[in-house]
């Protein structure tokens, strides 16, 4: 059998980190159980390869809805901690204190404009945002301009409202579903960088 797959040798476009969102409804009679249930299985996580944190918050006292989140550096680390048996083990502990309700796994720029959220590391500045959406959004425009100045006699001349609605519907899924990941791939160490402190 092959050796697996190291974190440094996986492909790039599997190590952008993964986050996932859970909604669990809560027994609330029981929270003290709970609240140890939830924080063993951070504990858990915490000690499987490529964990970068987690976090939970309630939208308010009385709720019996918990939004729960964990990180991890990529899919393919995530995949082996929900794999895991220790995980397994965790959630036959929990199978009577809560109930999910809703799963949510988020990449790459997806949830960027979301409000920051509790062990979830924050967002690019929205300055690095727009020039990562602009850098994928020029090139794509200039060259569905040229082509369609090609192939297209009169194009420019059409209905103003016509040739919007076309470009954007062709544009917009593959700036969603191509370039806007691949860029995202390629500008991670800068996007990911700290920002610099100010000097006192």
């Amino acid at each position: 059998m092959p050796p697996q797959e190291t974190l440094a040798q996986a492909p790039r476009a599997q190590r952008l980190p993964v986050t996932v969102s859970i909604t669990r409804r809560v027994d609330h009679s029981r929270l003290p159980e709970v609240t140890r249930w939830v924080q063993s299985g951070v504990n858990l996580a915490n000690e499987h390869e490529g964990f970068l944190g987690s976090g939970w918050v309630r939208a308010r006292h009385d709720s019996d809805e918990w939004h729960m989140l964990y990180r991890f550096a990529d899919a393919r680390t995530l995949d082996a901690w929900e794999a895991s048996d220790d995980r397994a083990g965790w959630l036959y502990e929990g199978r009577e204190l809560v109930e999910v309700a809703r799963v949510e796994r988020r990449t790459g720029i997806e949830g960027w404009f979301d409000e920051p959220q509790p062990g979830v590391a924050s967002a690019p500045p929205r300055w690095k945002q727009a020039v990562t959406i602009w850098l994928g959004f020029f090139p794509l425009s200039l060259a569905f301009t040229t082509l369609t100045s090609f192939l297209v006699p009169g194009w420019h001349q059409l209905w103003p409202l016509a040739t919007v609605l076309i470009t954007t519907l062709c544009l917009t899924p593959i700036m969603t579903y191509v370039l806007l990941p691949f860029v995202t791939r390629m500008l991670q160490p800068w996007l990911r960088r700290p920002r610099r402190r100010s000097r006192s």
